[in-house]
């Protein structure tokens, strides 16, 4: 359980680290399924409905960047580590007695070309009735500082909801250039392997390049207070509801003051962040092609 202490912190700051939360066999269990998972995109030549492939991916040599959301209802491990009591008895204190899983992912961020993500903040791709939504985040693999950390700018949740558009689209990147935020304090989330990063879905962050020999791969959940619901819309009420991993769902969404951009119109590149932010046009953070091309 959470301390008096972290509670505060997370409130304060927007973010918290918990220590070697998921070992042994689970720990195992989790990488090994997951280089199975990776090994199988030998046979896939383009983006689907599981894999979000590297621009430098071939049959040859598989190069994923994110497995997607359809890992949670292929693999029954995923789904029940989205469950897992270590897990939902620590949100339960920040969220809340009932909690439902909004969706979640797991990026690779492999050695040596792990692709970075932009600056952003994830409230501005799924704002909701009240902001108590956070995710988390797992690393398969010890994390230091070179292998491309999550970075946050602590406190930003507690400010204005950027810009993630670029020519009148949707592209889930904010323009660093104009944004007004130093991010000269970002703050690495660092930690050995089974480590857990939790972060407010209005927290600004982003990660970089991975320039080191060592693979940082980090499976990510988003959850969210099961009064708060998607201004999005919801699709399927059933299946909305099977994504509960705490208490009981409601019909009764709770509506609490927050800043608000809607995600539209969609981006012109869809199937994951890395395609939205093709549309951003500026980039803060180095590219794998652009690192060969300088060296070249």
């Amino acid at each position: 359980m959470l301390t008096t202490e972290q509670i505060e912190a997370y409130r304060r700051d927007g973010y918290l680290v918990i220590p070697r939360l998921i070992q042994g066999e689970q720990l195992a269990h989790l990488r090994a399924l997951t280089d199975q998972i990776v090994a199988e995109a030998r046979g896939v030549a383009a983006n689907d409905d599981l894999y979000d492939l590297e621009p430098s991916h071939s049959a040859t040599l598989p190069r994923v960047r994110r497995l997607k959301p359809a890992i949670f209802k292929r693999y029954a491990f995923f789904h029940a580590l989205a469950r897992d009591p270590a897990i939902t008895s620590i949100l339960s204190q920040l969220l809340g007695p009932a909690i439902r899983l909004h969706g979640g992912k797991l990026n690779m961020k492999s050695a040596g070309y792990g692709s970075p993500v932009e600056w952003h903040q994830d409230w501005a791709f799924y704002p909701h009735t009240n902001d108590d939504v956070l995710a988390t985040g797992i690393y398969l693999d010890d994390c230091g500082e070179s292998n491309g950390p999550l970075m946050v700018l602590p406190g930003t949740h507690h400010g204005p909801v950027h810009d993630h558009h670029a020519d009148g689209r949707f592209c889930g990147a904010m323009n660093p250039a104009v944004c007004g935020l130093d991010f000269g304090k970002a703050v690495p989330l660092m930690g050995p392997a089974g480590s857990m990063t939790i972060h407010h879905a209005r927290l600004v962050h982003g990660s970089a390049l991975n320039h080191s020999n060592s693979q940082r791969r980090l499976l990510l959940h988003e959850y969210a207070a099961a009064d708060a619901w998607p201004l999005m819309g919801v699709a399927d009420f059933d299946e909305f509801n099977s994504r509960m991993v705490l208490g009981e769902p409601t019909i009764e969404p709770r509506m609490r003051p927050a800043p608000i951009r809607m995600p539209l119109p969609p981006a012109g590149h869809q199937g994951s962040i890395y395609e939205n932010q093709r549309g951003s046009g500026r980039r803060f953070f180095e590219t794998y092609e652009e690192r060969v091309r300088i060296a070249n």
